[in-house]
């Protein structure tokens, strides 16, 4: 797929983001608008996976282990044909599968329940060396948010994995610099985040993480990263692509209503609109 396709489909990721959350009246805009582009390089180009198999053996994983923005999953996996795009607008409704957090036992693409932060990069690391052991050729990809990585089991996972040298581990950091309370700065700082996980000897590329261009760089030089785990610290920006929720705090954790549905769905239909004329 083509910078340009990719472009559109992120576009439709993110209105299946907008769709989900306003159905819902709950949910997390925010930090899954934030990463839309990464979910999209990573399920539309870069990971090995088939729909139709969802369970096959030596598929790539993809652990989220900033659980709440399950809506930016979800909406990638019905893009991607894993189940209807119409029931993204179940999300969070009694009785739907797609649950406010990832479930690994009832909803197909999910290879991890997730939801406590902090504790996704233990499973992916698992995954990894799961791999390792069974000489498996899969690969590992777990996203974390800034503020998640303020969690100590984060580090514990990462000296594990750096230890080990788990070369089919691939960790992006969504570093949109805005969490729940605030600027992860302010609230209790991880900065300098590359330089932390090179000192548990990961390969560490930073990147603007809503570039498509800069996003497939950074994962080929992962693939061809031998000997130990890489770490992407992409920056975003937090609602990205709905311009009254970008770098806006208030929409980490909030619907919109019915009007802020219409304007951020006729913003989205208009960026659809002008990548269709080139």
């Amino acid at each position: 797929m083509d910078k340009l396709e990719l472009q559109k489909t992120a576009v439709e990721i993110r209105k299946g983001i907008i769709s989900s959350v306003h159905s819902a009246k709950a949910g997390h805009p925010g930090g899954s608008l934030s990463a839309a582009d990464i979910f999209t390089y990573l399920y539309f180009e870069e990971m090995n996976i088939d729909p139709q198999k969802p369970k096959y053996e030596n598929r790539d994983r993809f652990v989220l282990s900033k659980g709440h923005t399950a809506p930016a999953l979800y909406a990638t996996l019905a893009e991607r044909g894993y189940f209807p795009v119409e029931d993204l607008l179940t999300l969070r409704h009694i009785g739907s599968y797609l649950q406010g957090h990832p479930d690994m036992k009832h909803i197909p693409g999910v290879d991890m329940s997730s939801g406590s932060l902090g504790q996704g990069l233990s499973a992916a690391v698992g995954m990894a060396l799961a791999g390792k052991m069974k000489k498996k050729d899969y690969h590992v990809y777990c996203l974390c948010g800034d503020g998640e990585i303020q969690e100590g089991q984060i580090w514990e996972a990462a000296m594990f994995a750096g230890d080990r040298k788990l070369d089919n581990l691939c960790v992006i950091i969504d570093n949109n610099g805005l969490q729940i309370d605030g600027k992860v700065e302010d609230v209790c700082s991880p900065y300098p985040i590359d330089q932390k996980f090179e000192s548990f000897n990961f390969h560490v590329i930073n990147i603007n993480g809503n570039d498509f261009n800069e996003i497939k760089k950074a994962f080929d030089e992962a693939k061809e990263t031998k000997g130990r785990p890489t770490a992407i610290i992409a920056h975003t920006i937090k609602g990205c692509g709905i311009s009254f929720m970008e770098n806006n705090i208030g929409w980490h954790g909030k619907a919109p209503n019915d009007e802020e549905y219409k304007v951020a769905m006729k913003e989205l239909k208009k960026a659809g609109e002008a990548l269709c004329q080139k």
